[in-house]
């Protein structure tokens, strides 16, 4: 999965940020708030994360109602997973990964590993 270009990150970020379906009108007036941006700007963006996947859409009247295929979480999981396999030695990746890690982090990581054994052994 190839990361996101900025305006694809600003576009899903109200889609996750927002947890719900929303129309190009909706996240181009909010992206304004900040900086300028063209409507037809978004539309060819939000257009594009439509056709890799990133998001869904479906007609409301005249206009088209988007939602994110996935969650932030999701995506960001995927894009850790495509750099464990551009290593040739993951455990190695892994573990520079961890190495990079702050406290609260590596807690998290033990529970993670930890419900993950749990739900392995159900």
């Amino acid at each position: 999965m190839r990361r996101l270009g900025e305006l694809e990150a600003e576009i899903m970020d109200r889609f996750w940020r927002w947890n719900r379906p929303a129309t190009v009108r909706e996240v181009v007036d909010d992206i304004n708030l900040h900086r300028s941006v063209a409507y037809t700007t978004v539309t060819t963006v939000t257009t594009i994360l439509f056709h890799k996947g990133h998001l869904a859409r479906d007609r409301d009247g005249r206009v088209w109602l988007y939602r994110a295929t996935a969650t932030r979480e999701a995506y960001s999981a995927a894009l850790m997973e495509d750099g464990l396999e551009a290593s040739e030695d993951r455990p190695a990746a892994l573990a520079r990964f961890v190495e990079n890690l702050d406290d609260d982090e590596i807690a998290a990581l033990r529970q993670a590993l930890l419900d993950v054994g749990r739900r392995a052994q159900r």
